[in-house]
């Protein structure tokens, strides 16, 4: 897949460069505590996984870092000018729209060229350009149909949410793909995994979270090493 790549960022971007700052963010869901205060920079040319067993505040920290979820305490900065893209476990569209009507609508929140995008991205990604309501959509399709409204605008932060669950392998080797053109000028990606080869393939940082603490953050190679490893186990 070609056509979904772009160049908001300077050239000389690099891994020294935080492009995403959160400082002492945590959510509280009513008396129950999803992510403890939490401290995490994203980096320009780095793609960082966030692991850990299932409630241990991973998509409530990425959906934090999005925007979509309001801290109950602390804050998230972004560096002036940058675009960030989420992709949610769950159909982030209109459901009875077409999957060409829930792109240009979304463009046209971004004040984008409506048709453009709409042309860009769903050739790019092999999203059906077809009449029926985006909930008609096979998962699959539906999850390129999410990807298809994060890369709106081209994103220099891109937030995936186990992104690859209901591809195929072809579909998952191209999301990569992307990813790695958002890393390759200078950007960042985020992703949440529960797969063990994604991780191996993918993250050159691991964030492991236990019961909404951040328990390691550091190199893949470090991780790998570490106790914290056995979070797989």
């Amino acid at each position: 897949m070609t056509g979904v790549d772009g160049a908001h960022l300077d050239a000389g971007v690099g891994r020294s460069r935080a492009l995403l700052r959160a400082r002492g963010v945590m959510r509280r869901f009513g008396r129950r505590t999803a992510l403890e205060p939490t401290e995490l920079d994203v980096f320009g040319g780095e793609t960082l996984a966030l692991i850990g067993p299932n409630g241990a505040g991973k998509s409530t920290l990425l959906g934090i870092l999005a925007g979509a979820l309001i801290p109950t305490d602390g804050s998230v900065a972004v560096d002036d000018g940058l675009r960030v893209g989420w992709v949610p476990q769950r159909p982030a569209f209109y459901g009875r729209l077409t999957p060409r009507e829930n792109v240009e609508l979304f463009a046209r929140l971004e004040r984008l060229d409506e048709r453009a995008e709409a042309d860009r991205l769903l050739a790019a990604l092999a999203v059906p350009d077809v009449r029926n309501p985006a909930s008609t959509l096979s998962g699959g399709n539906q999850q390129r149909l999410n990807l298809a409204v994060a890369l709106l605008g081209r994103p220099d932060v891109l937030l995936l949410d186990e992104p690859t669950a209901a591809l195929d392998p072809g579909r998952r080797q191209a999301l990569w793909d992307i990813a790695g053109q958002v890393r390759g000028r200078g950007g960042a990606v985020v992703f949440v995994t529960q797969n063990l080869e994604e991780l191996e393939r993918a993250a050159d940082r691991v964030v492991v979270l236990l019961d909404g603490r951040v328990v390691f953050d550091g190199s893949h190679e470090a991780w790998a090493s570490s106790p914290e490893a056995d979070v797989f186990a």
